[in-house]
């Protein structure tokens, strides 16, 4: 096992930079996940790291050696890819030894017994004479965990491992992988693009867009302070409202006010910056409450169409010309196009982003503990450049 530390790292591929400027270090041991949509550079940062794509600025540390100039099989990691990278004509025990030896100088009972015990732990010793057309998608899936596994390298490195799986076996698959990382612990940096894969797995998530980090953090710091606009609405399903305001100070508090409605913001010294500039209000669907009564600080929100999603209505709606989403606890309620319906917000749950630059200007509730500075310090505050 090892740690990891990249530094500066830079790629860029004639005049298009894929990856720019990225620092993050991941501990020995610590389950990463990058994350972000299609071209945000998730990849090209694992294949710098594995060793299959040259670095073209910065430096690339496993353990204690810098790697940056080594070849993938000097490295100490094993990587799985998205298209399991079998050999078709080969038996599953072929797959998983195939090349060990020129990496490795295991004789062929410490292979034998290697793959003895990955087949084990992966529960695939039944399937270990079969090829991988006698397999199903996830059992192929399995080979080529195993193959890593037998290689016993510093780091795991994953790429979209479960992209090719239907829904039920990608959610038993997550479950066999924290398994899996609990028993072995070694230090695994894992792709995807699916933000609840991601949530699901990581012990921190890189957060990436236009190959720079946006936000390193824990799940659900993640979730509660993203550090920008960017973050809030990549992450959590259904997105987060974000709405263009004003904040206005009203005596001794502060409230967002639009329009078509005004939400109380629990004070806080930096909304103080955000007063008389331009700004937007963020609430999550799951924080936005149906209210059978108008209140003082309740809205309008004129539904447009309906989702069951089974334990609750995800309700698609505008106000006025912005479209709004909320998710009601009843899916069984009846709800027709036009109906007009009565929401608050949750007090604790409200997120300001400076209209310009994106960076979160403040988080309702609590605020005792924040941090300051970098996308890998935590909680935003004012100040922060993202």
């Amino acid at each position: 096992m090892a740690n990891i530390e990249l530094r500066n790292l830079t790629k860029r591929f004639a005049d298009v930079t894929a990856v720019q400027d990225v620092t993050i270090g991941m501990d020995d041991g610590e389950f990463v996940v990058l994350v972000g949509p299609s071209g945000c550079g998730k990849s090209t940062t694992l294949r710098l790291i594995s060793g299959l794509e040259s670095v073209s600025e910065g430096t690339v540390r496993i353990g204690d050696r810098d790697v940056t100039d080594l070849d993938a099989s000097e490295r100490g990691v094993s990587m799985v890819f998205q298209n399991y990278a079998l050999f078709p004509h080969m038996t599953a025990r072929r797959n998983i030894t195939f090349g060990i030896k020129s990496s490795n100088d295991f004789d062929d009972e410490e292979i034998d017994r290697r793959v003895e015990e990955a087949a084990r732990t992966l529960d695939i010793t039944d399937l270990l004479d079969r090829k991988p057309s006698e397999l199903s998608g996830g059992e192929q899936q399995r080979v080529a965990i195993g193959r890593t596994l037998v290689r016993d390298p510093d780091v795991f490195l994953m790429d979209e491992p479960l992209s090719n799986l239907d829904a039920k076996l990608r959610v038993q698959m997550r479950a066999e992988l924290q398994e899996l990382h609990r028993e072995l612990g070694t230090t695994t940096v894992y792709v995807t693009h699916d933000q609840e894969e991601a949530m699901t797995l990581a012990d921190r998530v890189v957060v990436m867009e236009d190959g720079e980090l946006m936000q390193v953090d824990p799940p659900q710091q993640l979730y509660d302070y993203p550090q920008n606009r960017f973050v809030a609405e990549f992450i959590g399903s259904p997105s987060m409202n974000v709405v263009a305001v004003e904040v206005e100070k009203r005596g001794g508090g502060y409230v967002a006010a639009h329009p078509s409605f005004e939400v109380p913001l629990p004070a806080e010294p930096s909304l103080e910056q955000a007063v008389g500039e331009a700004a937007q209000f963020g609430v999550r669907p799951q924080d936005v409450h149906l209210v059978d009564d108008p209140t003082e600080f309740s809205f309008d929100v004129e539904v447009g169409v309906t989702e069951n999603l089974g334990d609750q209505l995800l309700i698609l709606g505008t106000i006025d010309d912005h479209d709004v989403r909320v998710l009601s606890d009843d899916p069984r309620q009846q709800l027709e196009p036009g109906e007009v319906l009565h929401v608050e917000c949750d007090p604790d749950r409200l997120h300001v982003f400076d209209a310009d630059t994106g960076r979160a200007i403040y988080h309702s509730g609590t605020v005792d503990d924040r941090s300051t500075g970098t996308a890998e310090s935590g909680r935003p505050v004012a100040g922060s450049d993202r």
